[in-house]
């Protein structure tokens, strides 16, 4: 066999991110030699998923090289009852905590790549079921709210028309103007005469509702949250809005009642970059963990079909090879190479706490699914805030995704502010929610903190250019990971854009769409 600097490589990608992964499977069949490094010990990059004792060591990484990482000032929480606490953590390797426990929507095109490029079958997808809305029960004075929720001060959100028509909360009135804005973003475009593109969707989406719809302010927040949206009301376009809820209502019922977002089970994002990673080995791609790019030689290469036009590399292990094109992050790649770009920034959490939290969890329609996962938000002006502060957001994960022992649920949460300023609001609102899940016995076991760089989701086209290096415009870069909390659809096409440079002229329109291996699937 040809050691690493003999074999003049066609590909190289640095980095076991998704986007780098889902650039693997679909080189899978390429017939490429490709070699994919990661200077990580394990697979996933920024989704990657750790037991308690690898997120101990993934911390003490993060802070001692914090330019090598999307992330900076991590640490782990463990509270001051240990005793109590650590009775009730199981074993390190008991629990799977993701980096990116991204939202997948039913009409996501992540979905239709997985299938026709037939890695499906080695992922399992679970159920998002209700979101809920921090609304305490002192603050219900308006005419339009009639009673509390069963979960004391969380509200479920009506996420469809049948919910609406359900819901004892909101008034009559409300509910007319609610259906009313809920039909007119649902219409297929090509029937609705006032389309996005026609009428005005610049301002505020607050100032949207009311003026078109009459929308009462008390729902105004329950609505933004169906968007997913990460700043505050009047700070969220009407189009950013509009856009989402309506990838939202139309999401729901295409894989079965009562849901239109998944999770994938054993560690969201994670689960996604191996199966890639997995595709691309059978196709006869070299893999090397724990072993970056040191370097790539400075003065400029013009590529042509002489292998002297091969991009030098020299890797962390002292090898050096030659390659034709080399691709990844701006945390995969030497900082020489490229101009680093400009980052958002969101705090971040992840804690385990001592309850199922069962009640989260309704079936939300006649023969649907027991959900995985429930999203709960917490307005900013209700944690204390200005009125321009921006939600947070908590995914609330059950035993059932594989990611903790039965008994016990996941907090994932997230605000776009940064640093010391975000991590308080997210301990509040962990506080506030653990009051209000009908368990006032839950406890927090154990907790991790982290800010997290990257890009916003605020460009409803989600169109993110590959950016190039000034040493070779072989040498590709794909933009900072998105900092959304559903999976971001724009990756697929950045994703197609590299496997397009890489097969130039042997590019066509199959781009990840691959026959069944022979053989691959007999014994099911």
């Amino acid at each position: 066999m040809e050691s690493l600097a003999e074999t003049p490589w066609d590909v190289t990608i640095s980095g076991t991110g998704l986007a780098q992964s889902l650039l693997a499977l679909a080189l899978s069949r390429s017939g490429k030699k490709v070699l994919h490094i990661d200077r990580n010990p394990y697979y996933g990059g920024s989704e990657a998923a750790f037991s308690l004792q690898e997120a101990e060591d993934w911390v003490s990484q993060v802070n001692q090289e914090p330019k090598s990482y999307p992330f900076e000032d991590a640490s782990i929480l463990k509270p001051q009852q240990t005793r109590e606490c650590n009775a009730q953590l199981a074993s390190s390797r008991a629990y799977t905590l993701t980096l990116s426990p991204q939202l997948i929507y039913c009409r996501s095109a992540l979905l239709p790549t997985l299938v026709s490029s037939k890695v499906y079958r080695q992922l399992e997808f679970q159920a998002v079921g209700s979101w809920w809305i921090y609304r305490p029960s002192s603050n219900l004075t308006s005419e339009s709210i009639t009673t509390v929720n069963a979960c004391s001060d969380l509200y479920r959100v009506p996420s469809s028309r049948e919910d609406v028509f359900a819901d004892d909360v909101i008034s009559v009135k409300s509910k007319r103007t609610l259906m009313r804005f809920l039909r007119h973003i649902a219409k297929p475009q090509q029937d609705d005469e006032t389309s996005s593109e026609q009428e005005d969707l610049t301002g505020s989406f607050p100032d949207y509702l009311a003026s078109n719809f009459q929308v009462p302010a008390e729902l105004h927040d329950p609505l933004l949250s169906l968007s997913l949206a990460q700043s505050s009301p009047h700070q969220t376009s009407a189009e950013y809005a509009v856009t989402r809820i309506k990838r939202h209502l139309t999401s729901i019922g295409v894989f079965g009642p009562g849901f239109g977002s998944l999770v994938a089970k054993w560690g969201g994002g994670s689960e996604v970059s191996q199966v890639g990673c997995r595709a691309l080995a059978v196709g006869g791609g070299v893999y090397v963990l724990d072993s970056g790019i040191e370097s790539v030689r400075n003065d400029p290469i013009e590529p042509d079909d002489s292998d002297a036009s091969r991009i030098e590399v020299q890797l962390a292990n002292n090898e050096s090879i030659r390659t034709r094109f080399l691709v990844g992050s701006n945390w995969d790649l030497p900082a020489n190479v490229l101009d680093p770009p400009r980052y958002d920034r969101v705090s971040r959490s992840i804690t385990i706490v001592s309850s199922s939290l069962e009640n989260l969890f309704p079936v939300t329609a006649e023969g649907g699914p027991i959900p995985v996962c429930a999203v709960v938000v917490f307005p900013g002006t209700l944690l204390g805030q200005r009125e321009d502060s921006p939600p947070v957001y908590i995914l609330v994960h059950s035993s059932e995704t594989g990611e903790c022992p039965s008994g016990q649920s996941v907090l994932y949460s997230s605000v776009s502010i940064s640093g010391p300023h975000g991590q308080p609001l997210l301990e509040s609102a962990i506080h506030k929610l653990l009051q209000s899940s009908a368990d006032p016995d839950a406890k927090t076991l154990w907790s991790l903190r982290f800010t997290q760089l990257g890009r916003a989701s605020q460009d409803v086209r989600g169109t993110h250019t590959i950016q190039k290096s000034s040493l070779s415009a072989n040498i590709l870069c794909f933009p900072p990971p998105s900092l959304d909390l559903a999976f971001d659809d724009a990756l697929i096409d950045t994703v197609k854009d590299a496997w397009k440079m890489i097969m130039g002229d042997q590019a066509s329109n199959d781009f990840m769409k691959f026959e069944d291996r022979e053989g691959a699937y007999d014994a099911d």
